[in-house]
């Protein structure tokens, strides 16, 4: 009995675009594949690091974020592995800049050569660190809602990221 060609056709199609497209995509849906998987010591590694205990004298752990927060995220073949922790201080934003300027030397991370002038940014190996100052718009875009205790003064977060295996060279 003849086979129907209406039906074999798609099917041959199919399976010619399968087998051509494979070996163009092969890596490219591996890269998607990566995940978190193998990362817990670095993660550890990243928030035992002594740079986020460091903080201009007056500054203050936030309120409901009394534990560095630090793990791992994968995206489109990304995968980063991070450390962050936030404090309220009650100065100026001039008086933590020059802080962290001081003490991220002194930890052996070098200001970062792209970074614009005023951006805190730093890089020590395959990581980077930066200070962000808070907003009540930042804050409620991440869901923490009104909080005066880090919009006023200084409020900021110090954050260290590491892309993973990929190549990705540290910078902000």
């Amino acid at each position: 009995m003849p086979l129907q060609t209406g039906v074999t056709r798609p099917i041959s199609l199919f399976l010619t675009t399968a087998l051509v497209a494979t070996p163009l995509t092969g890596c490219a849906l591996l890269d998607l594949a990566r995940d978190c998987e193998g990362t817990d010591a670095q993660v550890e590694e990243m928030a035992a690091l002594d740079i986020l205990d460091s903080r201009p004298d007056g500054a203050t752990v936030a309120r409901g974020f009394e534990e560095v927060d630090a793990g791992c995220w994968a995206d489109s073949g990304d995968v980063v592995v991070y450390a962050d922790r936030t404090y309220a201080f009650p100065g100026t934003r001039a008086e933590v800049a020059a802080h962290y300027r001081t003490v991220a030397l002194q930890h052996g991370w070098s200001p970062d050569p792209e970074a614009l002038p005023d951006d805190l940014c730093f890089a020590r190996e395959a990581m980077s660190l930066q200070i962000v100052f808070l907003t009540a718009e930042r804050l409620a875009e991440d869901g923490h809602g009104s909080r005066p205790d880090l919009t006023t003064g200084a409020g900021y977060s110090i954050s260290i990221d590491s892309y993973v295996n990929s190549g990705i060279a540290a910078g902000c």
